[in-house]
């Protein structure tokens, strides 16, 4: 069972983390999951239910999202990977296994980048923004597109998230998201990166995927046929699957 929501406060900004301690004498390293803009933990709970079953997992939520206090003040990608990284280093977990889904992804590279120290694996689900269509034009069209592929309930949980965080604050993140050039910062990562996306995404296109795997020096990317932008949720047991192997062969590493 998960422990309940705790929060942690890194200066002015505030965290939650969803804890589920794993099954006793596990060797499987501790993963860490950080949802999108405008998300929380909950759409990641799926994901996060199957992973627990072999081991120690932490979902974070974000200042401003999922109902957190918003911060006094703008915070931009590598602000808020800084303060995601005091909290990741107060979990005692030794390296972990990073998961960030849509902007997500730009968090958890960010944080890799600065603090390697604190990371053994990165994983990007659906990794945002195209370099092709960096504009927030293109980003609300291919939401819009998004929103026709994903199933009824994954599109109820998602607005329901976004009417948490606010039309300002989300808006705020999405200037930044556009603005992260995520590409540069895969290229100096310096830790191995896994790249998961739905077969059916209209965010994070094969093209756009393609090229992060290049750009990186140790990638992978795993294709899930026939899902959109949010496959942890539409199709958690594919994506777990795309991730066993992975965390598996990290804990034997270690």
């Amino acid at each position: 069972m998960p422990i309940p929501q705790r929060r942690l406060a890194v200066g002015p900004l505030v965290f939650g983390v969803v804890e589920s301690p794993g099954p006793e004498g596990s060797s499987r390293p501790p993963v860490v999951l950080v949802h999108g803009i405008g998300m929380s933990h909950r759409y990641l709970s799926k994901l996060h239910a199957l992973l627990a079953a072999e081991g120690r997992v932490f979902s974070i939520d974000l200042p401003g999202f999922g109902g957190l206090p918003k911060p006094p003040h703008d915070v931009d990608v590598p602000a808020m990977a800084s303060g995601l990284a005091d909290v990741v280093a107060s979990l005692d977990a030794g390296p972990v296994v990073l998961i960030g889904q849509s902007m997500g992804c730009q968090w958890v590279v960010e944080l890799a980048v600065q603090r390697p120290d604190l990371v053994a694996q990165v994983v990007t689900i659906g990794p945002v923004v195209d370099a092709g269509h960096r504009s927030v034009l293109a980003q609300t069209a291919a939401l819009a597109v998004d929103s026709l592929r994903e199933p009824p309930n994954v599109n109820a949980l998602v607005l329901t998230d976004y009417i948490r965080c606010g039309i300002p604050w989300y808006l705020t993140q999405l200037r930044h998201m556009v603005g992260y050039p995520i590409e540069e910062r895969v290229a100096v990562l310096p830790v191995p990166l896994l790249i998961v996306r739905g077969g059916r995404d209209p965010i994070a296109g094969e093209e756009w995927c393609r090229e992060l795997r290049d750009r990186a020096g140790s990638a992978r990317l795993v294709v899930i046929p026939g899902h959109p932008h949010n496959v942890q949720q539409s199709a958690p047991r594919a994506t777990f699957s795309a991730l066993e192997a992975l965390v598996t062969q990290v804990g034997t590493e270690r």
